[in-house]
């Protein structure tokens, strides 16, 4: 969108206090529009179609055969085939689109739906904004224009320069006076035969855009039979602005050169922010909904990333399962049940080692009383007196039941010590592999 306030007019000069000085004009708000380039390709791709002629084959074409399927049974295809004998066509396929001398798939008609409706605010939309683009001097050269010795972008002419061509040499001249005479060389460079049947059909050659005149006279005028001739230059009515010519293609950015009384009527035909067009009902030309489009340098503006909170790192916990049947807490969490299971265990197996402990100690006692005796010695060795301090007193059942109740308690206290012991363990991670890599956090 171009921002300057004034433009200049070229070749008109007016005099202030003795001096002469370069005449200016107001930019009109229709050059301050809004770029929007998919609304442009859209309308141009439909308007584009509103040029097209209806086309189709003949109806009849590869249906002019007398042919009738054999049927089935016949052990060949169910295809119509050419009636009678005596000849090669006859027998053979015939209608079909993969046989020979048949129809097309999907003959053409003339009936499709060649021609789009447009919507009115689309199409005043895209005028806009391609009027927009006509005034960034990069957009126009990066459609490739020759413009980098213009002086200024839009350009405007003096309609007292203008009001004395007749001739295509004098306007020929003109145009170099301003510089704009390099896009037509490069028109004129690139013209050449096409390629493609295009040749025998009445449009043999092809060649580049080159500047667009936009002009407020009526008829054939003048000014108007001295530009027609020049390769590349096109010329329209400043009333009848066509996207069509304004962005060919689609692609916006097109060199345009205004008169001055052309470029003085866009304000009336387009209207301002504040004045409705005269000849466009209620319409005003687009205003952008950002006083700045840059958005990247929004974006990275400093007023901004100071009220923005920083960024939010996912936090990715790697959890490492635990084997139920080697880890206890890992089974408690599967089955409570379980703590107790192990407890129960412990303890049985504690009062299993002390049972087997007894027996062991047991039969030692008889192995080494039984090494003793002498092998000729068959009477009983003497009792010696038992003392009243050693002499065991039998136990009844009632302190037998103690005993056991006692010795049971002791041994769930040590079974319960170890269970402790193995909650507390810290529990250890297995070794990651050389080709792991430690998580970042």
């Amino acid at each position: 969108m171009a921002t300057r306030p004034l433009v200049t007019i070229n070749g008109g000069q007016t005099t202030v206090k003795g001096k002469s000085k370069q005449s200016t004009v107001p930019l009109p708000d229709v050059f301050l529009s809004p770029l929007r380039l998919d609304v442009v390709k859209f309308v141009h791709t439909q308007m584009a179609k509103n040029r097209r002629h209806p086309y189709a084959v003949n109806e009849m074409a590869g249906m002019q055969h007398s042919a009738e399927s054999w049927g089935t049974g016949r052990a060949v295809s169910r295809i119509p085939r050419v009636s009678g004998g005596g000849t090669h066509r006859a027998g053979q396929g015939a209608f079909g689109n993969m046989c020979r001398k048949g129809r097309m798939f999907a003959p053409t008609k003339t009936f499709r739906r060649w021609h789009r409706r447009i919507n009115k605010k689309q199409r005043r939309f895209a005028v806009c904004s391609a009027l927009a683009a006509t005034a960034v001097p990069a957009l126009v050269m990066s459609r490739g224009h020759r413009i980098e010795q213009v002086s200024e972008i839009p350009l405007v002419i003096s309609d007292r320069a203008l009001g004395g061509l007749s001739k295509t040499k004098q306007a020929v001249k003109l145009l170099s006076v301003y510089k704009a005479t390099a896009d037509v060389d490069r028109v004129a460079a690139s013209r050449k035969v096409r390629v493609g049947r295009g040749k025998a059909r009445n449009r043999r050659h092809v060649q580049k855009r080159g500047p667009l005149f936009v002009h407020s006279t009526e008829g054939k005028s003048k000014l108007t039979l001295s530009l027609r001739n020049i390769p590349g230059v096109d010329l329209v009515h400043v009333t009848r602005l066509n996207l069509l010519q304004l962005a060919p293609g689609g692609h916006l950015g097109r060199f345009v050169i205004w008169t001055e009384s052309a470029f003085k009527q866009l304000n009336k035909i387009f209207g301002t922010k504040k004045v409705y067009s005269q000849q466009k009902r209620h319409f005003k030309p687009p205003q952008g909904l950002l006083t700045n489009p840059d958005i990247s340098r929004i974006m990275a503006a400093q007023e901004v990333r100071a009220v923005l909170r920083g960024r939010r790192r996912p936090v990715r916990k790697h959890v490492v399962k635990k084997n139920p049947l080697k880890n206890l807490k890992a089974m408690v969490k599967l089955n409570p049940h379980a703590l107790t299971t192990k407890r129960r265990a412990l303890v049985a197996a504690e009062a299993g080692k002390k049972k087997r402990q007894a027996l062991i100690d047991r039969n030692r006692k008889a192995v080494a009383a039984s090494a003793e005796k002498k092998p000729g010695d068959k009477k009983p060795a003497d009792k010696k007196p038992a003392d009243k301090k050693t002499e065991k007193k039998a136990k009844t059942p009632e302190q037998k039941k103690a005993a056991e109740a006692k010795a049971t308690t002791r041994a769930n206290k040590r079974a319960s010590k170890k269970f402790v012991e193995l909650l507390t363990l810290p529990a250890v991670a297995p070794p990651r592999s050389e080709y792991e890599t430690a998580p970042k956090f």
